[in-house]
């Protein structure tokens, strides 16, 4: 018998940092507790006290993202989902930003690892508007 995955809503609740200099963009929702964090080649996941993913720092965010830099300086919305199950950690992204004499810019990325520690499965949902 499956258990019910668990789930953390983290809608509207979101916030987003981006490092220009270094290229590292930083997603997250805010007010968790952080407990650990697992690196996954250019990414880390963040985990707070009850095992959801609550954060996720992206290195060469531009590459990996194809964005400008520029854009992701300006990110107006984003959403955020990640699952984790049977170890394997899926990662959902889709970002509206602004570029100069552009207009908006709409991108999504796919993501996904597997964890070489035991994970327990959760899911989560964060949206900034």
């Amino acid at each position: 018998i499956k258990m019910t995955m668990r789930h953390l809503d983290g809608t509207g609740n979101g916030e987003t940092k981006y490092d220009y200099s270094n290229d590292v963009l930083l997603l997250k929702i805010k007010g968790r507790d952080y407990k650990k964090s697992i690196e996954l080649d250019n990414l880390v996941v963040d985990f707070d006290s009850e095992d959801f993913i609550y954060g996720l720092r992206i290195f060469d965010a531009s590459k990996v993202l194809e964005l400008p830099k520029e854009s992701l300086r300006n990110i107006q919305k984003f959403d955020f989902k990640a699952m984790v199950e049977d170890n394997i950690i899926y990662i959902k992204l889709s970002f509206v930003a602004t570029l100069r004499n552009k207009g908006l810019i709409r991108q999504g990325q796919d993501i996904v690892r597997e964890a070489e520690t035991d994970i327990e499965d959760s899911e989560m949902v964060c949206t900034v508007a």
